[in-house]
């Protein structure tokens, strides 16, 4: 009989745990969900580049693309109080028509200021073939019902429409969905453990190999198409639990490889073992009985199918599987975690090496790593990731990888690579060794760190001021929050800061890697230090708009904007000469 896991903990916590530790507003849903569904580490930083702020958001609570992840969100947000309320208001769905036509298709000058770097940003994305996946999502914390998923079913059509004007758009899978209350604690289990179906099944195979270690044991064999595909209908996504994406459909292109698993499918089964690659699964436990006449019995317990996905869909929809067609699997079991990580990594080809990986085993990330243990109430990976649980069992006090290579990339000169190429840091070595080098200190990643977080957190806080009482926020809090809603104005301070640090400190910096604060500060003490410098950056940011085009910065925006502001800065030292003075006793050089 089927084995139900229960979860340790309700999702609900975890988003209550999520808002008090960012302050974020009612988007927090969405973002937990984002976090869950596609394992992300540094969720402040994405909360600050994805929650468009700001009034006039065009009914886009959320907007999000991941380049080295190959997706697009774009999400409306809702959460009832009332325990009165058991569905989600139909309109807010239906709202997410409007959101994609102003978000594909209105001329980018026509959209509010907070939304044309993000419009911008999506559109390149999809041109360039850097999305292949949408999703338009419905986050509420309630029951789903059946006029959400009839206003869905029109927000897919409109979101095909308006991509018809896209060159490759043919290729790109669309997800419009609602996720509620069961698909919020759905993310969750899977981000707790890799196998949540846990049900004892059981299958003939006409014969198998088993292959063990001191860590891992596995069974090699071949199971009937038929048999994964009775797996696909009753369990569905839930199958896919160690797989980001799951299974992604099949459209009538001949380049698309899901609809060429099912025409191998339907007219060639007799030699579908030798063309398909087969399926690696985790399974919490298996058996083998003895060899009969009939073949072999074996009995697994759980199931998480982690290279496969596509083939198991595609069998799953065919409806019919001839009775000839064969699939080669490999079962793995393992009770280590990290092996179970790395199965899961290694073998889903959706789940490629992300570009931190590349670098984990590198001497100066070992170095850093062995220098934060040093530091108070900070936690650095160095590239290395942990299992599924990692984005709900995070700490706060983590710095991770991506923000700190960007936040360090910024600081030394490049905002644009760092607010658009966070994967290249990482797996291009020029970029890479232009930041990471025998010179960079944990110390002085908390020191440039703590300057974007404290950035981030300025307009994580404005936002929430803002959708809490509009009236509440001054001229100039307006004013900061337009400028900082716009796609790298986050780098861009960092990086204007960094090139006003000799005036700001009073002093020739020869080497900018060894400035650090004095005494060995956490980043969130260290964050405070900056506040003043961010509020006087932010008080003459409107000399920065020159750094934008549509909306974000560009190379050559800023490379005309930067100098004069830097001039600006240097005009102004005698009048901000104390708050200079106070910040600098902060700072030491070190040689």
């Amino acid at each position: 009989m089927a084995k139900t896991g229960s979860m340790q903990t309700d999702w609900r916590h975890a988003l209550a745990t999520l808002k008090s530790d960012l302050n974020l507003p009612e988007e927090a849903i969405g973002l937990l969900a984002l976090q869950l569904k596609f394992r992300l580490e540094d969720i402040q930083t994405v909360a600050a580049e994805a929650i468009t702020g700001g009034g006039d958001d065009k009914k886009c609570d959320i907007v999000y693309v991941d380049k080295e992840l190959q997706i697009g969100v774009v999400a409306q947000c809702y959460e009832a109080i009332s325990k009165k309320k058991t569905e989600a208001p139909a309109n807010k769905a239906s709202d997410l028509n409007a959101a994609i036509s102003w978000l594909l298709t209105s001329e980018i000058d026509d959209l509010p200021e907070g939304l044309k770097g993000r419009a911008d940003e999506f559109r390149s994305a999809i041109n360039s073939g850097e999305i292949k996946q949408i999703y338009i999502w419905y986050v509420h914390n309630l029951n789903s019902s059946k006029n959400v998923e009839n206003e869905l079913k029109q927000v897919e059509k409109t979101t095909r429409l308006a991509l018809r004007t896209f060159k490759s758009s043919s290729e790109i899978n669309i997800f419009a969905e609602e996720i509620g209350d069961k698909e919020i604690s759905r993310f969750y289990s899977q981000a707790e453990r890799a196998v949540i179906v846990t049900d004892i099944l059981e299958t003939r195979v006409p014969d198998a190999i088993e292959i063990k270690s001191n860590d891992w044991s596995s069974v090699v064999t071949t199971v009937s198409g038929d048999w994964l595909s009775s797996l696909y209908s009753k369990y569905q996504t839930d199958l896919f639990s160690a797989n980001l994406r799951g299974y992604l459909g099949s459209r009538t292109s001949d380049s698309n490889i899901n609809n060429g698993i099912k025409g191998t499918a339907e007219h060639d089964p007799g030699n579908f073992w030798v063309y398909n690659n087969g399926i690696t699964a985790l399974v919490l436990d298996y058996s083998l009985g003895k060899r009969t006449s009939k073949g072999i019995k074996l009995s697994i317990t759980g199931i998480s199918i982690v290279n496969g996905a596509q083939t198991t869909g595609s069998l799953g929809s065919l409806g019919s599987v001839p009775p000839a067609l064969q699939v080669p699997v490999r079962f793995v079991k393992s009770p280590k975690e990290s092996i179970v990580s790395n199965i899961v990594r290694y073998n889903n080809s959706q789940n490629k090496l992300q570009a931190a990986d590349f670098r984990s085993t590198d001497q100066i990330q070992e170095r850093l790593r062995q220098e934060f243990s040093k530091i108070p109430n900070a936690e650095y990976d160095g590239g290395r990731r942990g299992g599924a649980s990692d984005a709900i069992k995070r700490s706060k006090y983590a710095l991770p990888s991506y923000t700190v290579g960007q936040s360090i990339t910024a600081f030394h000169g490049d905002p644009v690579t760092a607010y658009d190429k966070k994967s290249e840091i990482w797996t291009n070595e020029s970029f890479y060794r232009r930041v990471f080098t025998d010179r960079t200190s944990a110390r002085h990643v908390v020191f440039v760190f703590s300057l974007l977080d404290q950035i981030n957190s300025r307009r994580l806080a404005l936002t929430q001021k803002h959708r809490k009482d509009e009236e509440s926020l001054s001229q100039i809090e307006k004013s900061h929050l337009r400028f900082l809603n716009k796609k790298g104005a986050s780098y861009l301070i960092v990086d204007v800061i960094a090139k006003s640090i000799e005036t700001i400190l009073g002093r020739a910096i020869p080497n900018k890697f060894n400035l650090q604060f004095r005494g060995n500060v956490s980043p969130a003490a260290a964050a405070k230090f900056w506040a003043p410098i961010v509020d006087l950056v932010l008080s003459l940011s409107n000399q920065l708009d020159g750094a934008f085009s549509r909306g974000r910065i560009t190379n050559e925006a800023v490379q005309k904007t930067v100098p004069n502001f830097i001039g600006v800065v240097e005009s102004l030292k005698a009048i901000h000469q104390q708050t200079f003075a106070d910040f600098a006793k902060q700072v030491e050089l070190v040689k």
